[in-house]
């Protein structure tokens, strides 16, 4: 079984074929920086470059910065507001001439790493955080997902805790990696005082450099895992969704 997943981001769009047996990825991935301004139409061009490259004609599925309802976009911090209420698996799937299922960026990256990765087998709580533009959240209990969650807008001394604890934050602002992981680590505090989660995986880009940082991390009880597919788990957590796994 093999579904196409593309993984849709504030700073870049990539996707590749996925094999759904065993997670990996059947050929190079294709990156496209996100369009500025990322519109609907601006993006949905992009995605059709993405699912043409590959010559794609079967199941599909998309991440969204943001909240997915049934394929409608809720919220998009990270990209253009005229994303608000656009049917995205409407638009996606006549693009690219077939049906697609969208979701939540780091919801898709968590179900990867619950099945292939760091959280495979892992039951009771587990918070899967990534770490890019903005910072992604997915809460799994017993294996079961939590949709939605957007954990990465908590307020944290009077800011968007995002604006602290992203890669972007660090980049932005020139953070060395200690300043930076204080910041990450008082995120991780808070978030463990809310959900006393018993694992919590670290994903997304920056997790590339995982040695640099996550050794730096204090204050927090819970065991802490990086994520094991990197930054490839939103294209394999969305072509799981497209073969209807998600959440199994």
């Amino acid at each position: 079984m093999q579904a196409l997943g593309i993984d849709i981001g504030g700073t870049g769009i990539k996707g590749a074929p996925v094999d759904l047996t065993t997670g990996k990825l059947l050929a190079d991935r294709k990156r496209i920086v996100t369009p500025q301004p990322a519109t609907p139409d601006a993006v949905t061009d992009v995605v059709r470059e993405v699912a043409q490259s590959f010559g794609w004609t079967g199941a599909a599925g998309a991440t969204f910065p943001g909240v997915v309802s049934n394929g409608v976009i809720r919220s998009a911090a990270n990209v253009d507001n005229t994303w608000l209420g656009v049917d995205a698996a409407a638009l996606f799937g006549k693009a690219i001439g077939g049906d697609i299922v969208v979701l939540n960026d780091a919801d898709a990256a968590g179900l990867a790493e619950m099945k292939f990765g760091a959280g495979a087998g892992v039951n009771g709580s587990v918070l899967m955080l990534t770490f890019g533009t903005g910072v992604g959240t997915a809460l799994f209990t017993d294996g079961v997902l939590v949709r939605n969650t957007e954990f990465g807008h908590i307020e944290i001394k009077g800011k968007d805790a995002e604006k602290r604890a992203s890669e972007h934050a660090k980049v932005h602002h020139g953070w060395g990696w200690k300043d930076w992981t204080e910041r990450v680590s008082e995120y991780l505090q808070r978030m463990e005082a809310l959900l006393s989660p018993d694992l919590i995986i670290v994903g997304g880009g920056i997790s590339k450099e995982a040695e640099k940082w996550v050794p730096l991390l204090t204050g927090v009880q819970a065991k802490i895992a990086v994520a094991t597919l990197q930054n490839d788990a939103g294209i394999v957590g969305a072509a799981m969704a497209a073969d209807g796994l998600a959440g199994k």
